[in-house]
């Protein structure tokens, strides 16, 4: 079936729209409310020098963007390479079940390829079991880790609570 979409790198004027974009999948995926300037700095960091993360949009036949995804880089020392990390992936409701997810993730695991990355990996929210069953359908299978964290002991900006994002 052909793509009804364009999937680009995202660009400076599209930061507005990331950031809307991250507030939305906070909600939905981890039932979390974010403050738009904290998303609003994390998504910029995705346009710093070094960037932080890299971020593509989807954009339909009217020129809107309805999705975006982004991916941040490991460093493996066991292998010599980066581990390409799907940081973040968000698709408009009204888009949903169009074959967009398949789009992005294929984007994303040819264009990890093409850069010699060692692998696409991702976590999800085990409570998101609408992503779970999407990346599944991607090829995607659970790995054999489990997330740890060391929550800080402040409750200011970066105390994550123990929280996967």
């Amino acid at each position: 079936m052909a793509s009804h979409y364009s999937i680009r790198l995202a660009t400076e004027p599209d930061i507005e729209t990331l950031v809307d974009f991250t507030l939305r999948e906070a909600a939905e995926a981890e039932r979390e409310t974010l403050g738009i300037e904290q998303a609003t700095t994390g998504v910029r960091g995705g346009f710093a020098t070094p960037p932080l993360s890299t971020y593509w949009v989807a954009v339909a036949a009217d020129a809107s963007i309805v999705a975006s995804t982004s991916i941040v880089k490991e460093w493996s020392n066991f292998h010599g390479g980066h581990y390409w990390w799907i940081q973040s992936l968000y698709i408009l409701p009204d888009h949903r079940a169009s074959g967009l997810v398949e789009d992005l993730i294929g984007h994303l695991a040819w264009v990890s390829r093409s850069a010699g990355a060692l692998g696409l990996r991702l976590y999800v929210h085990s409570l998101n079991q609408r992503a779970i069953r999407a990346y599944s359908r991607c090829g995607f299978v659970e790995a054999p880790y489990s997330i740890m964290v060391l929550p800080s002991t402040g409750s200011g900006p970066g105390d994550d609570h123990g929280r996967s994002t």
